[in-house]
């Protein structure tokens, strides 16, 4: 299995770095943002001094008008005529571990071993006048050891000098992961341009994650609007807005959880030495993100502390901490 997933990985990957260079097609009804962005993010939990449940994490996403080139593009949604299009892709790691690392034996009720490395084509239709995005993605990849969660745990607590890891040997077996996803949002509230409220609504279909979701998020200080960018502008963009950014944000996202494949384990590969019941699964979720940001021109910085509830039964709530940088050119 790791052969055909790999190959399609190079594939798309490729045709990611013919898009580099080459120029993106017309679209009048559709047109596409100058800006080009690069974001990397690093979560982890040893922010709150904890090693369990999700451990760590990386995304590092790219946006370019080129990306309109790649044969995923295709199966996304355009939004509404008028809409400015952005295309990215976001290459995403997570890893997973039971409550006690040390234990070299399987802890039945507790939260399986598992990693994940997949690749997200995503397009995003963006008005600003109407206050409202609406984003779609196409994740291709693969659970299981080719993630490297072992080595990438095991290499950190070497370097950190804490405990070894010792039960990877039982985590979650070879799976692809292939799904879509799709992202609405729009503003709800707003206050003399120190205040937003947006609106948020979510489904996956997948072999990894399946679920719909329904939340709010609160922006408050020196900001931009929402919906002029993602995050942060390119030069052209940005134009005549205020260069600083300066501000904090909370939100709260309840979830409806159908499949979770870092509990269960894959839809193809049924030989797992471990993984939870349907029944031992949380249906219900709720988590709140809270961060802080600055930006100035086309960079930011920000960090964020989400909480989740139980995601199974007998399991805790869990927190970890995330470092995001952006730069816009």
């Amino acid at each position: 299995m790791r052969f055909p997933l790999s190959f399609l990985l190079v594939w798309l990957l490729t045709g990611a770095s013919h898009a580099w260079a080459a120029p993106a097609p017309p679209d009048t009804l559709h047109p596409t943002s100058p800006d080009r962005l690069l974001r990397y993010t690093y979560a982890n939990d040893f922010f709150y001094r904890t090693d369990y449940y999700f451990t760590q994490g990386m995304t590092l996403t790219l946006v370019l008008p080129s990306l309109a080139h790649l044969p995923t593009q295709r199966l996304l949604l355009r939004g509404p005529a008028g809409s400015t299009q952005y295309h990215g892709l976001t290459l995403r790691y997570h890893g997973f571990t039971p409550l006690r690392i040390q234990d070299p034996f399987i802890r039945v009720g507790d939260r399986p071993y598992a990693a994940y490395m997949y690749a997200s084509f995503f397009r995003v239709s963006n008005q600003l006048t109407q206050r409202q995005r609406l984003t779609s993605a196409l994740e291709v990849g693969f659970i299981g050891p080719a993630a490297l969660g072992k080595e990438f745990q095991t290499a950190i607590h070497r370097a950190t000098n804490d405990p070894t890891p010792r039960g990877w040997d039982y985590q979650i077996q070879t799976d692809a992961v292939l799904g879509y996803r799709l992202g609405y949002e729009r503003q709800l509230l707003a206050a003399g341009g120190v205040a937003e409220v947006i609106g948020t609504a979510e489904a996956s279909l997948g072999t990894l994650y399946t679920h719909a979701s329904a939340g709010a998020q609160l922006r408050m200080g020196l900001l931009q609007p929402y919906f002029s960018s993602l995050g942060v502008a390119g030069a052209t963009s940005r134009a005549g807005q205020q260069q600083w950014q300066l501000y904090a944000h909370t939100s709260l996202e309840g979830r409806l959880v159908g499949y979770n494949a870092t509990l269960q384990g894959g839809l193809l590969n049924q030989s797992n030495p471990y993984v939870l019941a349907a029944g031992g699964v949380e249906r219900a979720v709720l988590r709140n993100t809270t961060g802080l940001a600055v930006a100035y021109k086309g960079f930011s910085l920000a960090a964020n502390s989400t909480w989740v509830s139980p995601e199974f039964a007998g399991g805790r709530t869990h927190r970890w901490g995330q470092l995001a940088i952006t730069a816009a050119f």
